[in-house]
Parts: C-alpha cells; structure tokens; sequence
C-alpha cells in the first residue's frame, strides 16, 4: 500500500470545504502549527498536531513509526494544498517576441490581431509542429509549472482551428496526463478565434465547429470543457451562447473568455449558462458581477495577462466585496501572456489588485478547484481529499508574497507521492 506520513510542518495553511468560496469567506483559511499530514494510496488519511497523528499512527515517537512508512521531514517549512493553475494555453507552435515588441511601441492586440498576427500566428505555427514536438515542449513547461508548486493545471487547445490540428493539440495533452506528475484538464477551444478559412463567414465556422469538431473530440475524450473567445474580432455573444448551449448538450463542461478587452456582458452569460467560469473579467459590467455573485460560476482573473498588456487589472476586490468567487490563474500562452510565473501571479494579486494573501491562496487552491469541478477532489487539505502538497522553504506562508515575486516551493507531492524537491545548493 503507497503511504506516506508528511512530519513536523512549521505550518499546514489550507481552506476547507469542496464548495466555491465567495465574499468573505474567501478569507477563511485554517493555520495549523507544528502538524503532519498521513497520506495512503494518494489520499489524506488524517492530518493535525503532530503528537495528534503519532498517536493515530499507534507510535508515542518518530522512531516508532512502522517502518513501511516513508517520511518526509517538513520541519522549517510552511504545508499548503497543490496549486491549480485552471486557465493556460500551454501546447503550441512558435514565439511571439516581435508582437510583443509592437505592443510595446503602441501597437494594440487587437490591431495586431487584425493584420493577421496575434492567434493565428500561433495557429500557422501550431499548425507546423507535429504531435511528439508539441508533447515535448508541453512537457518541458509542465516540469516547470511542477518546481512551482502547480499539481493541477488547465490546457487549452485552440491553436489549430481545424479538427486535425485541435485534435493534434488535445492528443499531445492527453498522452501527458498519462505521463506527467500533473493532472492535466483539457478544453476545447476551437472558438479562439476565426481562421483565415473563414474570414468571411464566421457563422460558417460555428457551425462547422458545432456539426464537425466538437462531435468528435466527445466521440474520443479528448475534452472535458468547451472554451469561447467572447469578444470583438472573435465571436459575439449570440455566437458564444449558440455555441456553448451546443456544447453543453453534447456534454462538456462550459468555460468563456468574458470580457477582457471589451465588455459583451461575457461574464452575464458564464453565469446564465451555468460555466464552471468565466475567465479575464478585466472590462466587466455591475450587472455581470452581480450575475456571477448569484451564480456558482467562478470568476477567474489572470493578472499577469494585464500586467503583460499593460491594461487595468480585473476588480477583483469589488468583485469579492460584491460577493463573487474568485480565482487566479497565469493564462500562460505565447502571446498575450508569455509568463507561468506564481510567484508573480501572487504578488500582483495581492500587491495590485487589492486581495488579501488569504483570499489569494484561496483563489489557487479550492477556487480553482472549482473552475475545474474538481472541488470534491483537490484544493484543500483535509481527510478525503487527494494527497497533493506543496512544501515552503520558509516556515510561515506569509513568505508568499513577502518573497515577493520568487519561487519558494521547495518539495511537491502529487497523489501522496514525493514528485518535486529542490536540488540543494
């Protein structure tokens, strides 16, 4: 039987509970002191004081401990859940260093985007590359996603805008769930944008995606959600609704880019269609927090993505003043958001948009979590749930975002199984 006692954590830091954390009770983390955490057969079994888990474990000491029982020494060092990083576009083709140099020099995303670079740059990249090298290269970002503390990360395809490719994408992510410590949720997002094919009759490639593509990816497993692009340039709300009504009845889950660069009321409609979430939020409405507040759809903000842009961050504190779940993911991809920086992530959570630590570690745990539908399974750190633990260097989690900006994970464990420790210098 797979075991493993976790020992002597300076601190275990988690929320608790399976549900969406909104309004306030995003700010209701547990702090336990000098505690240790038993794991079997990948799952946590009893976690408390460590006097508390010595007797449970039947030994008065350490040196007691059934020797079939691996022991990780967590002394000096502050426990919190694995992070969930639930939005990034982390299998593609190609860079995109000169746009961001345009942007740079005034050039807008969506002017870029308009002269044919932007996504579909990526896409004719994408589009080059065969399935070994995209499974290769995803498999180099997801080694570093790990060293940071992420066991659980969303990946979108949407770089091939054609079934041969967004399959190719898809496939990639799948053959490394079956391979890689990190559990990888995959989403279709051939709704990025309109490809070339199409230019001229977007409501064509809906439909293609709706009668084609999607029947499909269900037919072979290759996604459990469906993702659109709602904005201007890309697909407009009654597009985004006709598509994701088609999607839920074939099955997926529902997510939407909702209101980044402009507001359609994209969160409005995350919320009215029952999405795990609507992601970005940047230009959102009164009426779409207000919809999110009263919704179980969780609102994900990306702050490195308008840190990239350089455009205001989402509201998130209103956003939870008002009543929302937040939470918060990198948007790792080529071009708009170049970077799967936590530690960044953190800092700008905390330092620019107003969340309190708490609020952002419940954003990286359970939130996420949630906009994944894996509350039930991952996020929190109590009896039932996955043994999946990210290990400080520091022993209070305040390092976090004291540190700030600097990886500080220094052991991962995925599935009650050591799969991460820094080298020593």
């Amino acid at each position: 039987m797979n075991k493993l006692l976790l020992y002597n954590c300076s601190q275990i830091v988690t929320p608790k509970g399976s549900h969406i954390k909104k309004g306030k009770e995003m700010d209701e983390i547990e702090v336990l002191q000098n505690a240790s955490i038993y794991m079997e057969q990948g799952t946590i079994v009893f976690l408390g004081p460590n006097e508390e888990v010595l007797q449970r474990l039947g030994a008065d000491s350490l040196a007691q401990i059934p020797g079939d029982i691996p022991v990780i020494d967590g002394a000096g060092r502050a426990a919190l859940p694995g992070f969930v990083d639930s939005h990034t576009h982390f299998i593609f083709g190609g860079y995109r260093e000169v746009e961001f140099m345009e942007r740079l020099s005034g050039v807008s995303y969506l002017d870029i985007m308009r002269k044919g670079g932007g996504i579909q740059s990526t896409v004719n990249a994408t589009r080059s590359y065969g399935e070994d090298q995209l499974a290769a290269d995803g498999r180099n970002r997801l080694n570093d996603m790990l060293s940071q503390g992420v066991t659980t990360v969303e990946g979108k395809s949407g770089y091939g805008l054609d079934l041969e490719c967004e399959q190719k994408q898809l496939r990639a992510m799948k053959r490394l769930n079956e391979t890689h410590p990190i559990e990888i949720v995959s989403t279709y997002l051939g709704a990025h944008a309109v490809p070339l094919e199409y230019k001229d009759d977007p409501a064509g490639y809906v439909r293609y995606m709706a009668d084609v593509v999607m029947p499909r990816i269900k037919e072979e497993n290759l996604a459990e959600f469906c993702d659109v692009f709602c904005e201007e340039e890309a697909f407009d709300i009654e597009q985004s609704r006709s598509l994701l009504t088609k999607a839920k009845h074939m099955g997926f889950e529902l997510k939407i880019h909702a209101d980044e660069i402009y507001n359609l009321e994209g969160g409005a409609l995350a919320a009215e269609l029952g999405a795990a979430s609507a992601d970005h939020l940047l230009m959102i409405s009164e009426q779409s927090i207000q919809a999110l507040a009263e919704s179980e759809t969780v609102a994900t903000v990306l702050p490195c993505t308008a840190f990239c842009l350089n455009k205001p961050f989402a509201p998130a504190k209103k956003m939870i003043e008002s009543g929302c779940g937040i939470a918060l993911a990198t948007d790792f991809n080529p071009g708009s958001c170049f970077t799967n920086s936590i530690p960044l992530m953190l800092s700008l959570a905390v330092l620019k948009m107003g969340m309190t630590l708490p609020q952002a570690i419940t954003a990286l745990t359970i939130n996420g979590a949630c906009a994944l539908k894996r509350g039930d399974k991952i996020g929190t750190l109590e009896a039932g749930k996955q043994g999946d633990v990210v290990l400080l260097d520091y022993p209070d989690y305040r390092f976090l975002i004291y540190h700030t900006a600097k990886n500080i994970v220094h052991t991962v464990i995925k599935n009650g199984q050591l799969v991460y420790k820094k080298e020593e210098s």
